[in-house]
């Protein structure tokens, strides 16, 4: 089970390496590393959990955080936020974006981040993405709004990109040329 003390924190050399492709079938290593990641997001999610454990709530978390530079991440919002989303990316790419961009009005939060970094992320609004499930199947899926922001916050954590490499240095809260701001909280 993955605890705050496994997960790295920012200026740990691992969040800012580009990943490795993983290769299938995968190794039980690989497997449980992708079933632990999920497994987090949604223990973090569930009040005893958080309680017991000390997480801190989070949307998604990728393999860099927890110091394996493996192109694998999780993403899991219950059915109370609305989206139903729980998934394993491997090896994930976005096929295709919309030009209009979105950003959390409230900015956007890291579980290797220990402070609040104020600013609007600009994020591409939808998305088309491809992955792999745990079993090696490819799937497609198109996202927007939330959903998108975590696949494109993750994703980045693949690249070795922290989500305050997309804020404007000189005014965070500068407005966003064809962007339409989501009010609603999230961290990864």
């Amino acid at each position: 089970m993955i605890l705050m003390k496994d997960i790295i924190r920012e200026g740990h050399p691992t969040l800012r390496m580009r990943s490795e492709e993983v290769a299938f079938p995968l190794s039980d290593e690989d497997r449980k590393l992708a079933e632990d990641l999920l497994m987090y997001v949604k223990n973090s999610q569930d009040e005893e959990m958080i309680e017991k454990y000390d997480l801190r709530p989070g949307v998604g978390i990728a393999a860099p955080q927890v110091n394996q530079p493996k192109r694998i991440f999780a993403l899991h919002f219950d059915e109370s936020s609305d989206e139903n989303l729980s998934l394993i990316a491997i090896n994930p790419k976005i096929v295709s974006h919309s030009v209009e961009r979105s950003y959390l009005t409230s900015g956007e939060g890291c579980l290797s981040v220990d402070r609040a970094v104020p600013g609007y992320v600009p994020r591409y609004a939808r998305i088309t993405v491809k992955a792999f499930d745990i079993e090696g199947k490819e799937y497609k899926m198109r996202l927007k709004g939330l959903p998108a922001i975590a696949f494109q916050h993750e994703l980045d954590h693949l690249n070795g990109i922290m989500f305050f490499d997309h804020i404007n240095p000189k005014n965070p809260f500068a407005e966003i040329p064809n962007a339409t701001p989501i009010d609603r909280s999230s961290g990864d």
